[in-house]
């Protein structure tokens, strides 16, 4: 306490007003899977009244939320939405360096840390909040039979191979049609039917596509501007499990339509032979890797080929993918720009063809974010559907395990492979039965209706506004479904609740390994990150679980009114990758804000959602449009996610940089 006020009176509180702009910087920063949290106040105006005593030295007075069913949700509703008003400049470089080198210090460090939190409202919104709610510490829902339409009832103990022929039942018959690599405007990628379709026919093997899968990684690492898409991958190992793959087809015994399918997975789920790093450069010397993962072990049970690690942001900790150890991972559409993370190199490897889907962790919008940057389709189910098993236990109460694909038939046919009955130790009692969407209904499921929150929906670019209204018409226009004006109360207090949440699970799981960690061995803005994340105390965590009750109320009572939430899926599309950040990482306040402002409901409330590509802006950016559901209603997302690609995939485009495994050299 003395510290605080003999601070406030000496002179170096003019240097800390004038670096406060990059503080803010990090509150946004560093969410695992990724960041989530939006500094929001002109930092100059609190940073003065904060050392003139305006507002009082230890005087933070929290809000009082009104109870639940006094709140207005309807488009005329006097509740306000909150936007993200700091200009705070990037920071990458020696600048990186500086700021960890104050976090890290012992008194300045504290002193920053709490004008930190209460210059981002964190004390306002969170920390000193009345809330009469009860906690929530973990997002379970009870299974409601919402008698969706058009979908097919599947035993939740059937085998994964099973799962996945039903799946494939599900799907429309399409004619084949090559990747065309002439002409962009007709393009598409390989989807699983596909390399199904040319293991059976003889017309190449998973042999040859692995022996292609393993050059074209080889050619993008060495490109002028390496990929980086992998952390770790084993041409033995691929080779192996393809040549077993080729003499299961050259029998006529394939397991599944899954058999010889490249299928990529995130380094931050187990998979043997790999270590899994969780993007660092020691974790995994703390915590080796015994076996596979759970949704691991079920795709390969399929005869999957898993083709490798895939490169991420380190701890998850950041929105661009940038990662000092193992390279940036570079957007296919355009290898100048981010992918997008924490899941930056699965999305980047499905846009690029190299795999029709891969697996990624999704606790801030990590799936669903780099989907949309890149350009394909990601899909988060709700919390509690998939086995969690063998993922590194950085956010246990918000991450999933989601899905990447090219398109929304193979996120089906994956998650058939990776969904059903739970290990016994997962607290989650699921639906009696899965309920996979009848895509090939000649009836499309009516009457569905969105939830759309005006000020936040347009609260993006112009261009990301423009498209995804356009294609939120064309959608409802199509299939006569109708929008719905709604207000989505308390926005930013959810982002600020949710980035105590994922921060405090962080650092606990991996409090006994910094407890003895070298910090040298973290890049420098995962330093920053973790600094952050230990300033949070037990109070601030639970007034987080009351605010996510609070929130699960709320979203319920909007539910009442429409099926799906819709907004754009990302602020801003990818934005340029700069050199001064590939050793250190970035502090790139304004574009990550941006990034990760529709991502946090399917986490911190534990609903499905996916994104879809719609469009591009005019440096041919990927756009994504999203869909956010009820608990457990996956099959209607996925119908109305299919409707959504059909209307759009005629002009898909092909990236910069693509790679057509299923053509003969």
């Amino acid at each position: 306490m003395t510290v605080f006020i003999l601070y406030n009176q000496c002179y170096l509180h003019k240097l800390i007003i004038k670096y406060i702009y990059w503080l803010n910087t990090v509150v946004f920063l560093f969410n695992p899977l990724p960041c989530c949290i939006l500094a929001l106040t002109t930092t100059t105006h609190h940073s003065r009244k904060f050392f003139s005593g305006k507002m009082g030295l230890f005087k933070a007075a929290g809000v009082v939320y009104k109870p639940v069913e006094e709140i207005d949700l309807g488009p005329d509703s006097n509740e306000f939405y909150l936007k993200a008003n700091v200009k705070a400049p990037r920071m990458a470089g020696f600048l990186v360096k500086i700021f960890a080198w104050f976090l890290e210090s012992r008194i300045i460090g504290t002193l920053l840390l709490y004008i930190l939190k209460r210059n981002n409202l964190i004390h306002k919104l969170v920390s000193n909040a009345t809330l009469e709610e009860a906690p929530m510490f973990v997002p379970l829902h009870p299974f409601v039979d919402l008698n969706e339409q058009e979908v097919e009832q599947i035993d939740s103990d059937a085998s994964p191979a099973e799962r996945v022929q039903r799946a494939m039942n599900c799907l429309p018959l399409t004619l084949e049609k090559p990747v065309d690599d002439s002409n962009s405007s007709s393009f598409r990628r390989w989807t699983i039917a596909d390399y199904s379709r040319a293991y059976s026919s003889g017309e190449i093997t998973p042999r040859q596509v692995a022996e292609q899968f393993i050059n074209a990684v080889l050619e993008s690492s060495r490109a002028a501007l390496p990929m980086s898409f992998f952390i770790n991958y084993n041409a033995e190992d691929i080779l192996k499990q393809a040549t077993e793959s080729t003499l299961r087809y050259e029998r006529g015994d394939p397991i599944s339509a899954l058999d010889g399918v490249p299928i990529a997975i995130k380094d931050e789920i187990d998979c043997s032979p790999y270590p899994t790093t969780g993007g660092t450069k020691w974790l995994h010397k703390v915590r080796p890797c015994t076996g596979d993962a759970c949704c691991v072990m079920r795709l390969r049970s399929c005869g999957a080929i898993i083709v490798g690690k895939t490169n991420m942001h380190e701890l998850g900790a950041g929105t661009s993918g940038i990662n000092p150890h193992y390279g940036t991972t570079r957007n296919p559409y355009h290898p100048n720009k981010i992918a997008g993370g924490s899941s930056s190199g699965s999305a980047a490897v499905v846009s690029a063809g190299l795999c029709p889907a891969a697996l990624g962790v999704d606790g801030g919008g990590s799936v669903r974010m780099p989907a949309s940057l890149c350009g394909v389709i990601g899909f988060k189910p709700t919390f509690g559907r998939i086995p969690h098993t063998g993922v590194l236990p950085l956010n246990w109460t918000v991450g999933m395990v989601g899905i990447l694909a090219g398109t929304l038939e193979d996120a089906l046919i994956v998650y058939a492979a990776i969904s059903g009955q739970l290990p016994s130790h997962e607290p989650t009692i699921l639906p009696p039965k899965l309920l996979f969407p009848l895509l090939n209904s000649t009836n499309p499921i009516s009457e569905i209706k969105f939830a759309r929150y005006g000020e936040w929906f347009d609260d993006c670019s112009d261009e990301i506004r423009i498209c995804c209204s356009n294609a939120l018409h064309l959608l409802c226009e199509h299939y006569k479904w109708k929008t719905v004006e709604v207000t989505i109360p308390e926005i930013e207090s959810m982002r600020l609740a949710h980035y105590l949440t994922i921060g405090s699970e962080c650092t606990t799981s991996l409090s006994s390994a910094l407890e003895k960690l070298d910090f040298a061995e973290l890049g420098w803005d995962a330093r920053v990150a973790l600094r952050v994340y230990g300033a949070f105390n037990s109070k601030e965590y639970i007034k987080a679980q009351k605010m996510r009750n609070r929130q699960m109320q709320l979203h319920k009572n909007i539910f009442a009114k429409a099926d799906v939430i819709v907004a754009p899926t990302t602020g801003v599309t990818a934005y340029s990758i700069f050199d001064d950040a590939l050793k250190t990482g970035e502090l790139d306040y304004i574009n990550g804000a941006a990034l990760v402002r529709y991502q946090i409901a399917g986490n911190f409330l534990g609903l499905p959602a996916v994104t879809v590509p719609v469009g591009y802006d005019k440096e041919g950016l990927p756009i994504g449009l999203q869909f956010i559901g009820k608990p457990w209603s996956e099959p209607t997302l996925m119908h109305i996610a299919f409707a959504m690609q059909a209307l759009c995939i005629s002009h898909y485009r092909k990236p910069k940089v693509f790679y057509n495994l299923l053509h003969k050299n």
